[in-house]
């Protein structure tokens, strides 16, 4: 999938070239850098662009907490999210992915107001929120804008699916591929900065099992993992070596957001 951002001016959008905390933010990065965003005819862009505020996401921070209402909705752009599932004893796993291609908080139109998961920013970047009560408003008033997030919700509900089957059937070294090239999708480059500890965490299971898996891969000369880094040397033994599951999910990306 390509997502490269569209040339922009981002001041066009009428929001702040500045972070909360005074540091300038990335000129260059345009909001249209979403694909979402980068969808929108030019009538509904007019709406949207004034109303979007453009924020910096550090990594671990929580966009929305489990139970507790949603106040806005995130369009990243070089920043990724993670949607995780959370027990009652407070564990929790990840149940799908979010980064440039789509949206954080779509609780917001569906009318559920808040979900049972947790939003929390696993790759610190940029994003463009929106109020949730001007996005209901335009779910509601556009047929556009509520076409394009039901097709993105599908999209979305079809990877939580696929993530839930591949968790239970295939083997850790073919989820793992899954999840590197969920992650190569959403960034530019072909290095991630994660620990075997935060995988174990995103997949639910043993840290040693993710150190085997990896080894397995790096021994097969797919990856380069040190010292909390993991480098993609082979993108394409990559898919070969993943389960269906990534194909499946990246299709119906294409599929239903192709633009």
């Amino acid at each position: 999938m390509d997502y490269s951002p569209l040339r922009w001016v981002p001041d066009r959008c009428g929001a702040p070239t500045r972070h909360a905390d005074g540091t300038r933010m990335n000129s260059t990065i345009s909001p249209r850098a979403n694909g979402l965003l980068a969808s929108l005819g030019e009538d509904v862009w007019q709406r949207w662009a004034s109303r979007l505020e453009p924020v910096a996401l550090p990594s671990g921070r929580v966009l929305y907490e489990s139970g507790v209402p949603m106040g806005h909705v995130y369009f990243p752009t070089t920043a990724i999210v993670s949607l995780l599932h959370v027990l009652e004893d407070g564990s929790s796993a990840e149940i799908a992915v979010v980064g440039r291609e789509g949206l954080v908080g779509i609780a917001l139109f569906m009318g559920g107001e808040s979900t049972p998961s947790r939003g929390v920013v696993q790759i610190a970047g940029q994003a463009c929120r929106v109020h949730a009560g001007f996005v209901k408003q335009e779910f509601d008033r556009s047929p556009e804008v509520m076409h394009l997030l039901l097709r993105y919700t599908q999209a979305l509900i079809t990877q939580i699916a696929q993530t839930a089957v591949c968790n239970r059937h295939h083997a850790l070294d073919q989820q793992l591929c899954r999840w590197l090239l969920l992650r190569l999708d959403r960034i530019r480059g072909d290095e991630l900065a994660t620990t075997q500890e935060h995988i174990a965490g995103m997949l639910g299971v043993r840290r040693e099992g993710v150190t085997e898996a990896a080894l397995k891969l790096q021994a097969a000369g797919l990856i380069r993992y040190a010292r909390g880094r993991i480098r993609v040397l082979d993108r394409p033994g990559l898919e070969r070596r993943s389960c269906e599951c990534y194909s499946v999910v990246s299709r119906e990306y294409a599929r239903l957001l192709e633009r």
